[in-house]
């Protein structure tokens, strides 16, 4: 799965750079959405393919600390490119005729490098806390990462202020951003059945299928999983769910983006030479 994960992300990116009819805004998103479920995945497998290979099932505590950073920060920034991709699919259904402005080369850097920002930014001081933090009872942890929840349950300090801030970033980060998603589709839907004939609506919604069958599977795991008092987590339970939002999606990914989509399987077949012998 991490084969396969690494190889379709990694050809997603190729085949946008190489291919210059997608250098638009919405495969320049999709190619930053692919890097980052490369990193995302590579945070936590590698280690956890070491740990079953080699049965030494430990970790220091500054690597967990790092690894818990990294993966905050990564599947925040996750939340908000798919918020910026749900604006641009907006921006390109509603008002198509101002989109070349709106969605400047100038523009799509500033909102990926604010989600970026905003990603660190919301991670580190939940790090900073838990550094802080002491574990005087059991050190082992019920999962196969560093995750907020299965550390918080080993933590024998106050955790309150540490509660708070998980809930300020679920909020920021979580709630957020599906709501402006939510906002977007209400619009685009609005758009769509305002036209008259069943194809083009068929063609318009096309576009969004790919981007909402991502956001429902990230979103629903990842909901599973914080949006639950920390005193109720399961274990079990948290861990059949980071599985799927951590393994099974960045591997998905690129084949729900890709499968449906002409110009992004014309790319794939030129990267790999066989566009000549390929019909499209």
């Amino acid at each position: 799965m991490y084969l396969v994960t690494l190889l379709g992300n990694l050809s997603i990116i190729l085949a946008i750079v190489s291919d210059q009819h997608l250098h638009t805004p919405m495969y320049f998103f999709l190619a930053n959405l692919s890097f980052i479920d490369t990193c995302f995945t590579s945070t936590i497998v590698p280690k956890m393919l070491t740990s079953i290979q080699t049965k030494h099932h430990t970790i220091s505590r500054t690597a967990c600390l790092l690894q818990m950073y990294f993966f905050m920060t990564l599947a925040m920034a996750d939340d908000f490119l798919l918020t910026v991709m749900a604006y641009d699919r907006y921006v390109a259904i509603c008002l198509p005729l101002h989109y070349n402005t709106v969605m400047c080369p100038q523009r799509c850097l500033s909102l990926v490098a604010t989600s970026w920002l905003s990603s660190n930014l919301l991670a580190f001081p939940l790090t900073l806390q838990m550094a802080r933090a002491s574990f005087c009872a059991s050190r082992s942890i019920p999962h196969f990462f560093c995750d907020l929840l299965p550390l918080l349950k080993l933590a024998c300090s106050d955790t309150h202020t540490f509660q708070l801030t998980m809930f300020a970033d679920v909020v920021l980060a979580g709630v957020v951003p599906l709501t402006c998603i939510l906002v977007s589709y209400g619009h685009i839907v609005h758009t769509i059945l305002r036209i008259p004939s069943a194809g083009g609506k068929r063609k318009v919604f096309s576009t969004c299928g790919s981007h909402l069958t991502v956001v429902t599977l990230f979103y629903g795991t990842v909901f599973l999983v914080y949006f639950q008092p920390s005193s109720s987590y399961s274990a079990d339970t948290g861990m059949v769910a980071s599985i799927i939002y951590t393994m099974v999606t960045p591997m998905l990914n690129p084949f729900i983006y890709s499968l449906r989509n002409k110009d992004m399987n014309r790319a794939l077949w030129k990267l790999f030479g066989l566009g000549k012998h390929r019909n499209l």
